[in-house]
């Protein structure tokens, strides 16, 4: 790309930028939510053309890109999906049979079944149905807008590592940043129109982003008091007009100039929830929990799990495993077959909805948000719903936009602003972290671990579950509800090895889950091993105290029932200690098989 600009009114999305990609290299492009990542990747596709420059390509190169969203409308075999990105890439002419040798060369390492039906397949094989349309034809450069939406764990492992060993040119956006780490040779970032190459990985780049970001702001503020003190001087008038000023004045007006065609940088998403009374200590009991669908294995089985004020659970699994079920579940909405769910006191939930079938597509963002209304209630004060959506990145023009012309990241902040308009101690997310960008994204981990009410979060993003919960609910397979301490790495250190290839297309994915594992503690016993020295303390204190009072002289000179009693105490002692030795050394000897750790000595 060489001087390319591009805009649709306001300021431009791409200003006179350049950028070379080489075959195999990798590299991700970062951005805010509506800074134009698509808009450079749909010219680079031949989608749209640049108002000005050039963009150019060796000679014979193949591109083929993944777009942001998932076509729901195409119909059609697996097989047939995926032959037809041999039409979409205009370089590649292949019939006969080497076009059914690569179709099912493709399917083959995509683990797809190619007589599925297209219209019948969960959002995540949609998704790795698309990727082998863009692989089929051996594009030299691939385009990918966010490859890990709607993907699973497993599905996204496996997908990391085909990218790594991928020869061609890739070219990708993502906001997870587990993926982008391990899959990025080189970063590019679009700010304000500019194209910036920083050449590193993320973590050098957040640390080298910061301080250019202070320099920045530095520099801006030296110019713009610099500025102030000369506005201050020419409106003084008389002296201005003076022969040996004039060189100062023309200096002023370039000053001038300059601040009028700065572009400021995009402000933060300040996200606030609103302040709901406390809920009572308990908030879910769940005992002995079973659930399936018709004559089917059960989706849940024999499941029991205490959810206390405070608490953030994750929940992870694999698709259609479950885990929007579990959640229905878990707050009452669905009866479970067996078992009971008990809900705590003054509970005030709040709900996010991964399909955000909770916003109207044909109503305008601030009717989606007030209902109609110029104010909202938060925390108590009225609010102008403007500027309350100031504070979620739209200004007041797109405040009035429909819904349906939003990107996926501004209807992900849109639903997130109408979340937070309720009073809540109990916050349920399901996906929350799909297209936004990671400046978004850390400031919601922020919120998160902020927020004083219990949270119940679905995700795949694997740095997003290690930052923010403390426990997480992992659906196993076979009815499995898997319990553990700590976020996504914390899971995977607890359980067993499993291969990164997803199951075929149309086979469950507990059929991979066959082995047996070694089972690692519950919540409530971790919580109970976590405990147990405070408890054995407190009964070594008072077996202590016990042991004097018996040994002193005067103790057989009281009362007979006191003394019978005092004696009667102390066996007791002596068996609840045995008993919680024996305990804790039993969940400990639990804790370290599952983590393949050597029992702690006592």
């Amino acid at each position: 790309m060489r001087n390319v600009c591009i805009g649709f009114g306001g300021s431009l999305l791409l200003d006179h930028v350049g950028f070379t990609i080489e075959r195999g290299e990798h590299v991700c492009l970062l951005g805010r939510n509506g800074a134009g990542k698509s808009t450079l990747m749909r010219l680079l596709n031949g989608d749209l053309v640049p108002d000005e420059g050039e963009i150019s390509f060796s000679q014979g190169v193949r591109v083929s890109m993944l777009c942001q969203e998932v076509p729901e409308k195409e119909t059609g075999s697996v097989s047939e999906i995926v032959a037809a990105g041999f039409d979409e890439n205009k370089g590649v002419v292949v019939e006969g049979w080497h076009r059914t040798h690569r179709v099912e060369k493709t399917l083959t390492r995509m683990y797809l079944d190619p007589g599925a039906r297209y219209e019948n397949l969960s959002a995540g094989l949609k998704r790795r149905v698309m990727l082998a349309r863009a692989l089929v034809s051996e594009p030299d450069l691939l385009l990918l807008d966010e490859p890990t939406n709607h993907l699973d764990m497993d599905a996204i492992g496996w997908t990391e590592e085909f990218l790594k060993g991928y020869q061609g040119g890739l070219l990708f956006v993502t906001h997870d940043r587990s993926f982008l780490q391990k899959v990025a040779t080189r970063i590019i970032e679009l700010d304000r129109g500019r194209l910036i190459d920083w050449s590193c990985d993320y973590e050098t780049f957040e640390l080298r982003k910061q301080a250019v970001f202070d320099t920045e702001a530095a520099h801006r503020k030296r110019f713009d008091d610099r500025l102030a003190r000369e506005e201050a001087w020419i409106r003084q008038g008389i002296k201005a007009r003076r022969t040996r000023n004039e060189g100062r004045v023309r200096e002023l007006e370039k000053m001038r100039a300059e601040r009028q065609v700065r572009r400021e940088l995009i402000g933060s998403v300040r996200m606030k929830t609103q302040e709901a009374v406390n809920s009572g200590k308990l908030v879910i009991e769940a005992e002995a929990v079973s659930y399936g669908y018709g004559a089917e294995k059960a989706v849940i089985e024999e499941f029991s799990t205490l959810v206390m004020r405070g608490d953030k659970i994750g929940i992870m699994g694999p698709n259609g495993s479950g885990k929007t079920t579990l959640l229905r579940i878990l707050l009452g909405e669905l009866r479970p077959v067996k078992g009971t769910v008990r809900l705590g006191v003054n509970l005030e939930i709040a709900y996010f909805d991964q399909l955000r079938a909770q916003l109207d597509e044909n109503k305008t963002v601030v009717e989606n948000v007030a209902g109609g209304n110029d104010t909202i209630l938060f925390n108590g004060k009225p609010r102008h719903v403007i500027g309350y959506l100031g504070d979620f990145l739209f200004s007041p023009e797109r405040a009035k936009a429909p819904v349906r012309t939003l990107s996926g990241g501004e209807r992900n902040r849109l639903l997130l602003a109408c979340l937070f308009t309720r009073p809540s101690n109990l916050l349920v997310l399901d996906e929350p972290t799909n297209d936004l960008d990671l400046e978004t994204l850390e400031l919601l981990e922020d919120l998160l671990l902020d927020y004083p009410g219990t949270l119940l979060l679905v995700s795949h993003d694997r740095t997003f579950l290690n930052n923010v919960v403390t426990s997480t609910l992992a659906l196993e397979g076979q009815g499995r509800v898997g319990e553990y301490v700590g976020g996504y790495d914390d899971w995977v250190r607890q359980r067993r090895h499993e291969p990164l290839a997803p199951a075929p297309a149309g086979k469950p994915n507990n059929e991979r889950q066959k082995r047996p594992s070694k089972p690692g503690l519950s919540f409530k016993e971790q919580r109970e091993l976590e405990l147990m020295p405070e408890a054995i303390e407190t009964l070594e204190a008072e077996k202590e105290e016990l042991y004097c009072s018996i040994a002193a002289p005067e103790f057989y000179r009281t009362k007979g029932p006191e003394a019978a009693s005092a004696l009667a105490r102390l066996k007791s002692v002596e068996e609840q200690l045995e008993e919680s030795y024996r305990r804790w050394e039993f969940l400990d000897m639990k804790a370290c098989e599952a983590l393949n750790l050597p029992a702690r000595a006592k």
